[in-house]
Formats: structure tokens, C-alpha cells, sequence
């Protein structure tokens, strides 16, 4: 009988390649389970709803200011103002309803990939190629950017930013493959998550009071729901075949809807766990850049690189409108919190109001 020093010297390749063996037959095994509760489509279900005819959503503002491309925005809690942040390495403030500049804030470097409000509506957070997500008060009395604050530093790009639920907090995803929890107050590193294996590009809370979950998007092309707690990732999905560039839970925490290169746009739901619908079109080659949810969720707005807007019955999983206007690819837009509008910004240097 060989000794244990024997059977542990057996080439590392061999039992790796074992254990990967292993690995991909217990995929197919979960992959054959998933298939076996797979059993009516959403879009099935979703024959006997009402179509949706016609929506009438125009352009009534055009926000200009920018020098270079926008690259991110995010409405205020107030529904009214927007922050924006570009290329060109300013942040700046709208009103959305008069189209005036309330604040333009220049930043260190060019491409600020990221901006949010914070749930006050007093602080607004923005980075990018820095590394660096920094938070900035928001008074009239004086200069905003007398007021700044580096939260926390990445080792990489900060692609996204977002406050969960409270001013005293930031989530921040970043191009080293790991999202962390700042506190804002003290720049201390709360929890590191984690679990993505390329750059994190999108995030998003679960739209719940405690809000402990949260969903990220990366060009690892994973789906990753993580519990803000713990650090560990909860749950994952896949299904997109290029880079995940904007996740989005739908309004009833049940479901996340994601934008990819890969021109599609998917809704996974966390119940059945698994992918339930596809909004794609053969015409449709375009990379999807942002996606977000109307009010009620029955609308998917998509924003792509072929200059347009999709507008997406989530449930029939059909295209009920195109929104034309910008010049350049469509790199962000959002639906305002009361769900009346929908902001969008390009590289065209606009962004614009749509409702």
C-alpha cells in the first residue's frame, strides 16, 4: 500500500485538473436542476397583460456645459437638480427644470467616471481615473470645492459610487475587481467585497429601508448580489457574454435588470435564480451602457451606443418605444425619483430631460 508521502506526491497538475473535472460536471449538474424548474417564460405568462401602446415621452430640456463627454449623473432627492460628471474633470450641478449651472466643481484628474447624491440632498461623492471617491458639501453661501473630503482610495479607477441609504456611508465599485464601504466621516474602509474577477463597472441597492444588499456588474460578465454586513457574496449570475456595464434591481428588490456590450439587456430574478428574460433585437448591435427601471417597473429604459434610447416592456419582453436626440453614444440616464422624467447624458457633452 503506498504511504501517504507517496499519494501527496502525485503531480499538483493532475489532481488540479481533477478538481476541475470536478468542477465543471457539478456546473452541469446545477445548470440540469435549473433547467428542470424552468418551466413557462416570463414573456409567456406576461401574453394575457395589456400591450403598451403609446407612450408619449419628448425631449423638453438639453443641459450644456460639459467640454467633453458625460460620463455619469444622478438625480437629487429633491427631484428637481442633477449632478453630472465628465471627461473633462468637472462635476457639475443643474437645475433640471430651468437648465441653470447651481455649482461646477473642476476635479484633479479628467474622467470622472462616477457621481451620486447622497440621500439629504447635501453632499454629492465623484471619482474616477484618481482612484479616489471624494465627497463634497453643497452650500450657496460659499465654494463647494472648499469643502472637499477624500473618503476612500482604490487601487485602480473608481467606476461607480452610491450612498446606501444613509449620508454617513459610501459603496464604491472600482476597476481593481473589488467594491468596499466607506465611512464618510472618519475615510475608514468598513467592509471589502470580494468575489468579481475584472473591473466592477455598475452597483446597486436593493430598494429596501434596511437595504443591506446590494448588486454589482463587471466585465467578468457576473452578477453578484452581496450582503453589505458580511462582505460575502450571496448569490451570482451569469448569462451575458461581454462586459456588464450597468446592473439595476427592479423596484420590488425581486429582480435585477443589467446592460452589457454584449447588446442585450437581461432580468435575472433572485427568487428562481436564474436568468428570466432577454430584451435584445437582431437590429440591435449596439453595447447597452445604462439601464433603469420606471417607477411601477413594467418600463425598461436602455441607453446604447448607437446614439439611441430603448424603451422595454419588461414583462413581454418587447421594444415599445426609441427615444432619438443625442449626437453620440448614450453613456448614463436615470428615471427622477417621483418616476416623471428621465435624465440622460452623452458623449455628445449634453445630457438631456426626456418626459
Amino acid at each position: 500500500m503506498a504511504s501517504v508521502g507517496e499519494i501527496k506526491a502525485q503531480c499538483p497538475a493532475e489532481s488540479i485538473e481533477a478538481l476541475s473535472k470536478e468542477a465543471e460536471t457539478l456546473k452541469a449538474k446545477l445548470e440540469e436542476e435549473r433547467q428542470k424548474l424552468n418551466d413557462v417564460a416570463l414573456s409567456t405568462v406576461a401574453e394575457r397583460l395589456e400591450v403598451i401602446n403609446y407612450l408619449n415621452i419628448k425631449p423638453r430640456r438639453v443641459l450644456k456645459g460639459h467640454q467633453a463627454k458625460v460620463l455619469c449623473s444622478d438625480w437629487s432627492p429633491d427631484k428637481r437638480h442633477i449632478v453630472s460628471s465628465s471627461q473633462d474633470g468637472k462635476m457639475i450641478i443643474w437645475d433640471a427644470f430651468t437648465t441653470n449651472k447651481e455649482h461646477a466643481v473642476t476635479m484633479p484628474t479628467t474622467w470622472v467616471m462616477a457621481c451620486a447624491y447622497a440621500p439629504s440632498g447635501n453632499l454629492v461623492a465623484c471619482g474616477g481615473l484618481d482612484n479616489k471617491v471624494t465627497v463634497y458639501t453643497l452650500s450657496l453661501e460659499e465654494d463647494v470645492s472648499t469643502k472637499k473630503k477624500t473618503v476612500g482610495t482604490h487601487t485602480s479607477y473608481m467606476s461607480c459610487c452610491i450612498f446606501p441609504n444613509s449620508d454617513q456611508q459610501i459603496l464604491t465599485g472600482s476597476g481593481d475587481s473589488t467594491c468596499a464601504l466607506w465611512d464618510v466621516e472618519s475615510g475608514q474602509l468598513l467592509q471589502n467585497f470580494h468575489g468579481h474577477t475584472g473591473d466592477v463597472m455598475a452597483l446597486d441597492l436593493a430598494p429596501s429601508e434596511t437595504g443591506n444588499t446590494f448588486v454589482s456588474g463587471s466585465c467578468d460578465r457576473m452578477v453578484l448580489i452581496w450582503d453589505m454586513r458580511t462582505g460575502q457574496c450571496v448569490q451570482s449570475f451569469e448569462g451575458h457574454q461581454s462586459d456588464i456595464n450597468s446592473v439595476k434591481f427592479h423596484p420590488s428588490g425581486d429582480a435585477v435588470a443589467t446592460g452589457s456590450d454584449d447588446s442585450t439587456c437581461r432580468l435575472f430574478d433572485l427568487r428562481a435564480d436564474k436568468e428570466v428574460a432577454i430584451y435584445s433585437k437582431e437590429s440591435i448591435i449596439f453595447g447597452v451602457n445604462s439601464v433603469d427601471f420606471s417607477v411601477s417597473g413594467r418600463l425598461l429604459f436602455a441607453g446604447y451606443n448607437d446614439y439611441t434610447v430603448n424603451v422595454w416592456d419588461s414583462l413581454k419582453c418587447v421594444r415599445v418605444t426609441l427615444l432619438y436626440g443625442h449626437d453620440n453614444r448614450v453613456s448614463c440616464l436615470q428615471v427622477s425619483p417621483d418616476g416623471t422624467a428621465l435624465s440622460t447624458g452623452s458623449w455628445d457633452c449634453t445630457l438631456r430631460v426626456w418626459a
